[in-house]
């Protein structure tokens, strides 16, 4: 079975990647910081999965420009 992300996380890393799109990169902890500076979230766990989900976007994106 794959990874289950959970819709608050694929709803929050979308958003952010909407929101700030020359910020967000492929590299984790980056992501990591971009989360902590603009989301508020209570749990060390669930920022890591936003930010692990906004890296796993940017990486998909990267694909399909080459």
């Amino acid at each position: 079975m794959g990874k289950v992300r959970t819709s608050v996380v694929k709803r929050v890393a979308r958003k952010l990647l909407e929101l700030y799109p020359n910020e967000v990169s492929a590299d984790f902890e980056a992501n990591k910081e971009l989360v902590k500076k603009y989301v508020y979230v209570k749990s060390k766990k669930l920022r890591n999965q936003i930010a692990g989900y906004l890296t796993h976007l940017v990486k998909i994106r990267m694909k399909r420009m080459e």
